[in-house]
């Protein structure tokens, strides 16, 4: 996707592009967003930045790997917690959501990275769908460990039902309106207890 640095500096100014680049596909969005004013903001020779990014599809895609693993370790944090997995069930189904709305709004760069370029960039629907098949297998892996009864394909199944459903919810509320937005969330919430309720005992 791009040339790694192997040296401080070069990953400094890595860094610096990514996040000049981020802030600028946000307030600017990806399509009016130029290499140029990317180098210009970060700071560096616009040759630098082809040196580890070919194009501007390239750093989208960077970027998109750094969000989707940020999500997973953000998720998997939670889902290891000893005590998240001796939660009662509503308890845990509150907690569990929280923590996933808590992250997209802590990082918009996510959303709006997605949201305009996804579409038009197989490379971004490859990133999407493969964070979404290990988000499976982390539920599928923490429903196990709280309902030995269940069988694997149950857990699996389980998990997938949540991801594309629990996550697109979420995804969808966030570009709503404030109060119609955390109207969703909880809506999100009713949705997932009253899934997992025939699974998992309250």
């Amino acid at each position: 996707m791009h040339r790694k640095p192997r040296q401080a500096l070069s990953q400094e100014r890595v860094n610096r592009i990514l996040e000049v680049a981020q802030a600028l596909f946000v307030t600017e969005g990806y399509s009016a967003t130029t290499t140029n004013a990317i180098a210009a903001q970060a700071q560096v020779p616009i040759g630098s930045l082809y040196q580890f990014f070919p194009d501007k599809a390239a750093i989208l895609q960077a970027l998109a790997m750094q969000h989707t693993m940020r999500l997973r370790k953000h998720l998997t944090e939670f889902l290891d917690t000893p005590e998240v997995a001796a939660l009662p069930l509503p308890e845990y189904v509150d907690r569990l959501i929280n923590a996933i709305d808590q992250f997209f709004m802590e990082n918009p760069g996510y959303h709006a990275i997605f949201m305009e370029a996804q579409g038009t960039m197989p490379e971004l629907v490859e990133i999407d769908q493969a964070l979404d098949m290990q988000l499976v297998q982390d539920l599928s892996a923490a429903f196990s460990r709280r309902n030995a009864a269940l069988t694997p394909e149950d857990c699996e199944v389980i998990g997938f039902v949540l991801v594309k459903a629990m996550g697109n919810l979420l995804w969808l509320s966030l570009n709503q309106k404030l109060a119609f937005r955390q109207r969703l969330v909880a809506e999100t919430k009713r949705l997932t207890l009253s899934y997992l309720q025939s699974y998992f005992p309250i």
